[in-house]
C-alpha cells in the first residue's frame, strides 16, 4: 500500500522531491542528449546540496535581475509589458551562457498588473524610476505601530481589508467590507450592502483585470521554462519567501518601524513573527509541491552583521527564521538562503540546520571562513562581486574563479556564482566566470 506524504519522514520526502525534479517529469524534451544534459545538470546541484564528496564538477549557478533585458537590447520596461520580449531575452540569457540551473523569468514582473492594481510598495522601469534601471522599493509603515493585535488575531482579514489596501491604490474599497460577519439568513443581506457600492465593486473590478493579465503573464514565464527544460536546464527554485523579521520589516513596518517595536513592543512584534512563520509555510510548501522544484529562495535583508546587534540577532532574527528553515525541511524542501551583505560574525549562529539540507549564497561573507564554519553542515555559494562581472576584465574574473575553487571547492559541497543579482555585467566576463568553472573545477 502506498504511504500518505503525512506518514514520510522529512528525508523520504525530499528525496521524493528530488527524484520528481530530477526525472524531469513532464518534459518534452528537444533530444535524447537535452535530456541527457538536464539529469546531470541536476544531480550535480544535488550531489552539491547533499555534501556529496564528488560530483563530476563544481556546480555553476547565476542569479540574475533584468540583466538578459540589456543583453537581448531591450530596456527593462519594455520586457515588463511585452511578454514575449521577456520570453526572447532570458531564453537568449540562458542558452548563450549556460548555466548548470536558470531561475525562470518572473523577476520582470507584469508592468500592465502593477498599473491596473495602482501598486504603491514599489516603482518600476517606466513607472516611478528610468525604463533602463530596475525597482525600487517604497518603504513606509503600510501596518502602524497600534496595528499588531489585529494582524496576530486575524491576519487573513487584515491582509484583504487593510494592508492590500495600502498597497494597491486600486483597493481602496476592501477597507469597507469583511466577510467576517456574515450570519444566518435574517442578517445575511446587511453584510453585503458594501459590495454595492461603487468604491467596492470597482476593486473587484480591479482585481479581476489584473487576474486576466496575470494568467498572460503566467503563460509567458511558463513557456520560458519549458523551453529550458526542453533544451536541457532544470529550474532551480520556485516558492520564494524571506525570514520572518523581513516580511515585517520590509514591507509592513519598514525599517524605522521595525526597529522601534524591537524597544517599544517586543513582545507584539515577536508574536506577529511567529504568525508570519506559519503564513510564509503554507504559501511556500503549496507553490513547490505545485511546481515540483524542491528549492525555495529565501532572500535576507536585515540580518547582516552592520545591521543588528548580536542580542537583537538571536533574539528577533534567527528564532522564527529557523522555524521556517526547519518547517521547509521537514516537508523535503531545501532552502536555498540569499545571504546579503557580510554574516561573517552570524555564521556560527546559522549552522543549526540539519545537515545538507540547506543552501547558503554567500554576498560579502569571509567564504573560506564560511567553508570552515559551515561546510559540514551546509552547501555555501556565490561570492563572485557582481562589480568583477561589470567593470572587470575575463583575466580577472578568471583569477578570481580559480581562487574560490581551490579555496572552498575542494570536497565539494559548493556552488559557484555571483554574490548578488545581476544588473549589469560584461557578457565577455559572465563567459570566463562560467567557462572557467566548468573547465578548472573539475573534480579529478
Amino acid at each position: 500500500m502506498e504511504r500518505k506524504w503525512e506518514e514520510l519522514s522529512p528525508d523520504e520526502k525530499r528525496e521524493a522531491m528530488f527524484q520528481r525534479w530530477l526525472s524531469g517529469e513532464g518534459v518534452k524534451f528537444a533530444s535524447p542528449e537535452s535530456e541527457k544534459t538536464y539529469k546531470e545538470r541536476a544531480t550535480r546541484l544535488k550531489d552539491a546540496i547533499e555534501l556529496k564528496k564528488l560530483p563530476d564538477r563544481v556546480p555553476i549557478f547565476t542569479i540574475y535581475g533584468f540583466y538578459p533585458a540589456s543583453y537581448a537590447g531591450f530596456t527593462n520596461q519594455e520586457v515588463m509589458y511585452d511578454y514575449d520580449k521577456c520570453v526572447v531575452a532570458w531564453n537568449k540569457y540562458v542558452l548563450d551562457f549556460a548555466p548548470d540551473a536558470h531561475i525562470g523569468a518572473v523577476v520582470p514582473g507584469p508592468g500592465k498588473l502593477f498599473d491596473v492594481l495602482d501598486y504603491k510598495l514599489y516603482s518600476w522601469p517606466g513607472h516611478g524610476v528610468a525604463p533602463e534601471h530596475s525597482y525600487q522599493c517604497n518603504e513606509g509603515e503600510y501596518m502602524k505601530a497600534d496595528e499588531y493585535d489585529a494582524f496576530i488575531e486575524d491576519p487573513s482579514n487584515f491582509y484583504s481589508n487593510t494592508y492590500l489596501p495600502r498597497i494597491f491604490g486600486a483597493l481602496q474599497g476592501f477597507t469597507a467590507t469583511s466577510l467576517n460577519n456574515v450570519l444566518e439568513m435574517y442578517g445575511a443581506g446587511y453584510n453585503f450592502i458594501p459590495f454595492g457600492l461603487p468604491p467596492v465593486q470597482a476593486a473587484y473590478k480591479a482585481i479581476f483585470e489584473a487576474g486576466a493579465e496575470a494568467l498572460k503573464w503566467v503563460g509567458a514565464i511558463s513557456a520560458h521554462a519549458a523551453d529550458m527544460a526542453a533544451a536541457g536546464f532544470p529550474a532551480f527554485w520556485d516558492g520564494p519567501a524571506k525570514p520572518p523579521f523581513d516580511m515585517i520589516g520590509d514591507t509592513f513596518r519598514g525599517t524605522k518601524g521595525i526597529m522601534l517595536d524591537m524597544y517599544r513592543q517586543p513582545d507584539k512584534l515577536l508574536k506577529a513573527m511567529e504568525v508570519m512563520t506559519r503564513l510564509e509555510l503554507t504559501m511556500a510548501m503549496g507553490s513547490v509541491k505545485a511546481s515540483g522544484v524542491p528549492i525555495v529562495p529565501i532572500v535576507m535583508h536585515k540580518g547582516a552583521d552592520s545591521f543588528l546587534s548580536d542580542e537583537h540577532y538571536k533574539t528577533f532574527y534567527w528564532p522564527t527564521f529557523r522555524k521556517l528553515l526547519l518547517g521547509l525541511t521537514d516537508e523535503g524542501i531545501v532552502p536555498f538562503c540569499f545571504v546579503e551583505g557580510d554574516y561573517t560574525s552570524r555564521l556560527d549562529i546559522i549552522r543549526d540546520v540539519p545537515k545538507g539540507k540547506v543552501v547558503y549564497w554567500l554576498d560579502r561573507t569571509d567564504i573560506a571562513k564560511a567553508k570552515e564554519i559551515l561546510g559540514d553542515v551546509a552547501c555555501i555559494g556565490g561570492n563572485v562581486p557582481p562589480a568583477l562581472l561589470a567593470v572587470g576584465t575575463p583575466q580577472q574574473v578568471k583569477d578570481y574563479v580559480r581562487k574560490l575553487i581551490d579555496t572552498v571547492g575542494k570536497g565539494g559541497g559548493y556552488i559557484l556564482g555571483n554574490g548578488t543579482v545581476i544588473e549589469q555585467a560584461k557578457p565577455e566576463n559572465l563567459h570566463a566566470m562560467i567557462d572557467t568553472t566548468k573547465e578548472y573545477g573539475v573534480y579529478r
